[in-house]
């Protein structure tokens, strides 16, 4: 629990220097995949969410590092983007108490408590990629309500 904790509640900056590419957490979800798939008992599987949980916390820091570059002439943007994020974090936080509120955890939900946060916060982990990744892709021009979002290039959808 301790370690699956701590990995849940590592901070954006902290997180910064995992952030090596793109291309890096989609390799990193397969061998999740594969690794819940060979799993042969309750610790193996918990590791699993362990791991799946880190490759979303590498994959979120890796759009936040984006964002940070796309947006380095906006840091007031950048400034409420850090404060959203602490939100977001707090929020996710919560969010898994209120699913499991059991003071002792290990106790009230079993050696599967483990995998059933992991699970929650990869979700949620996903869920703020793909929220946070439209600052990225950008939106259509005319999109009024667009605030500070970035126009789409031409000719990229």
């Amino acid at each position: 629990m301790t370690r699956l904790r701590r990995s849940a509640s590592l901070t954006v900056a902290a997180c910064a220097i995992l952030a090596i590419g793109m291309a890096q957490p989609a390799i990193a979800q397969a061998e999740t995949a594969s690794c819940f798939e060979q799993a042969k008992n309750q610790g193996e599987t918990n590791r699993c969410a362990s791991q799946d949980v880190g490759a979303a916390d590498a994959e979120l820091n890796a759009v936040y590092q984006r964002l940070q570059s796309l947006y380095a002439g906006e840091p007031e943007f950048l400034e409420k983007l850090k404060l959203a994020q602490r939100a977001w974090i707090a929020f996710r936080d919560a969010e898994l108490e209120a699913r499991f509120p059991a003071k002792d955890k290990a106790v009230s939900y079993g050696s599967m408590f483990p995998t059933c946060a992991g699970s929650v916060l990869a979700e949620l982990t996903r869920k703020r990629i793909a929220q946070l990744t439209v600052w990225i892709d950008g939106v259509p021009e005319g999109d009024v309500c667009g605030g500070s979002i970035r126009l789409k290039e031409v000719g990229g959808d």
